[in-house]
Order: C-alpha cells, then structure tokens, then sequence
C-alpha cells in the first residue's frame, strides 16, 4: 500500500510539472514563431518547431497521465497504464521526424543562404534559451525524469530545445562578427542529429518496454538468486519480469518446492519472495507453485529456463 501511495504521489507530481511545462512552452511558441518569421532565421524558425514538438509532447504527455488514471476494467486489466509508453513512442517518433525536416531545410539554406536579421535572432535566442532553462529546472525538480519514460521523453523535447537555443545564440554572434551566413543552417544541422539520437534513443527505451523486455534496473540474475535462496525453493522456471509502466514492474514464474509443504508454508514462502523482490524494484509478483515430483510441463514457455550458470536445469 505504501509503494501504491508513492507511485500515486509521484504521477500527480509529475502531471503538475508537465501542466506548468507546456503553458510556459506554448506561450514562448508563439514568441518564437513570430521572431523567426520577421527575422528570417531557420535556426529560430527550427528552435519553434521544435518548441512546437515540445508544446505537443507535453500535452500528449499530459493526457497520457490523466488517461493513466483511469481504472481497470474486465476490457483492460491492466488499466490504461501502458498509454504513457505509447506517448513516449509518439515522442520519440515525433523527435525524429523534426530532426529529419531540419535536415531538409538546412541543406536549402546552405545551397541559397538568405538574408538573416541576427540582432533580432540573437535576442529571441536569449531569451528562449532562459525558457528552456527555467522548463527543464521544473521538470526535474518536481517531476520523476530518471524513472518514468513518458516524462523523461517530454524532458529530452526540451533539453534538445534547450541545445537548439545555444546553437542558434552562437549562430546569431558569427553572422554579427563574422557576416558567415552558413552559420544558420549549421547551427540547424547540430541541433538536428541531437534531436535525432534523443528520438532514437526514447523510441528504443519506450518499443523495449512495449516488446515486454527485462527492466533496465533489474538484474535477472539477482532475481534467480534471491527467490531460489528462498528456504523451501528447490528451483524456478518459466520466469519473466516486465515493465507494466514507468515505476511498475512485474514478475511471474514457476516455483518447484517440497510436495510435503503445507498451504499455510507456501503462503509464508510467497510473502518472503514478494517481500525480497519489492525492494529490488519488483512490486507485481505472481508465482505458481509445483512440486518436485510433478512439475508443471504444458506450458511452452516452460521450455525457455533461466537458470543462473551455477544451477544449469533443462525441464
């Protein structure tokens, strides 16, 4: 119960934070757009897409929370929890796709570089780097951007946002100094592939979670150890963790214990294991137990065991 009060505790955090984030983005959106505009600067026309990425991952951030809330039911069991890595792919996939659109524009710019207003560039640059600063503080101050990929997607949107703002400042001071009209699309070119690796990797650690692979923080073979060092587990087979969502991991697997164990012994067994396995970031535990002389074999994935290399075991 504890654990379910802290998680709770830290969505609604992790809501306000965002809900704090996009007003503040959206309102400078707008500011840059226009500054872009007037001042014919890609690298600021650039950085305003991509607070118009941030101003949209946010809010699919947002709703992706507030969907999170939203109860099981016999339809979905699990709730609508996995929404939150779902938008963290759209993120992802969203990072991307600027990066690739920056790309394009960049190379137009540098085969026919315009004419760029950089007093006027340099400014807006100033001041948006100032919001993506003051952005990114808030989110990591009241929002959980280690743990949670849907918040930690939105934080990338505006940390690469942030990197955008400082490429587009250094842009603006060579074409004052310098009157080096490539440093635009340059600056682009720089803010495209940081964008690019934070949309792969975001994308990587969201599909990771939806293919229902090992949680990063576990270590599987800790795990094997800590429930087979069990008093009354001979071994264990058949055994997956997964990721439910950001901060909820599961585990299920085949227990083999004594056939002469009684309920009420198993039941203390099982209170042990869950009680080890919720400080190691498992707090979703279902065990099936089996005797040794008659050990469960219908299940296919029985076939794949786990097996630390000190307990080889073929079922």
């Amino acid at each position: 119960m504890g654990h379910d009060h802290n998680h709770d505790h830290t969505h609604g955090a992790n809501k306000k934070t965002l809900m704090i984030a996009f007003i503040i983005i959206t309102v400078y959106m707008i500011v840059e757009v226009i500054g872009g505009i007037l001042t014919n600067s890609l690298a600021l026309l650039s950085d305003a897409g991509h607070m118009l990425s941030d101003a949209i991952s946010l809010a699919i951030a947002l709703i992706a929370f507030k969907l999170g809330e939203k109860v099981a039911n016999e339809r979905k069991t699990f709730g609508y929890k996995r929404f939150e890595v779902l938008a963290a792919v759209i993120n992802g996939v969203t990072l991307i796709l600027i990066a690739l659109f920056i790309f394009y524009e960049a190379i137009q710019r540098f085969i026919s570089p315009p004419e760029v207003a950089s007093t006027g560039m340099l400014m807006i640059s100033i001041v948006g780097l100032l919001v993506n600063i003051l952005v990114a503080w808030i989110m990591m101050r009241g929002g959980d951007t280690k743990d949670n990929l849907n918040l930690r997607a939105a934080f990338l949107h505006v940390i690469s946002d942030m990197l955008g703002s400082v490429a587009a400042i250094v842009a603006a001071i060579l074409i004052m100094l310098f009157n080096w009209g490539w440093a635009d699309p340059l600056a682009s070119v720089i803010v495209a592939i940081l964008v690019f690796i934070s949309g792969i990797k975001v994308s990587k650690s969201a599909i990771h979670v939806l293919m229902e692979g090992t949680p990063s923080n576990i270590d599987l073979n800790e795990i094997i150890k800590t429930i087979e060092n069990t008093q009354g587990v001979k071994t264990i087979h058949d055994l997956h963790v997964w990721t439910i969502t950001s901060g909820q991991n599961a585990l299920s697997c085949h227990a083999v214990v004594d056939s002469n164990l009684k309920v009420q012994d198993c039941q203390k067994i099982l209170q042990t294991i869950e009680h080890e396995l919720e400080h190691k970031g498992i707090n979703h535990v279902t065990i099936q137990m089996e005797s040794k002389e008659n050990p469960h074999e219908n299940s296919i994935l029985c076939k794949n065991n786990y097996k630390t290399n000190s307990h080889k075991h073929n079922h």
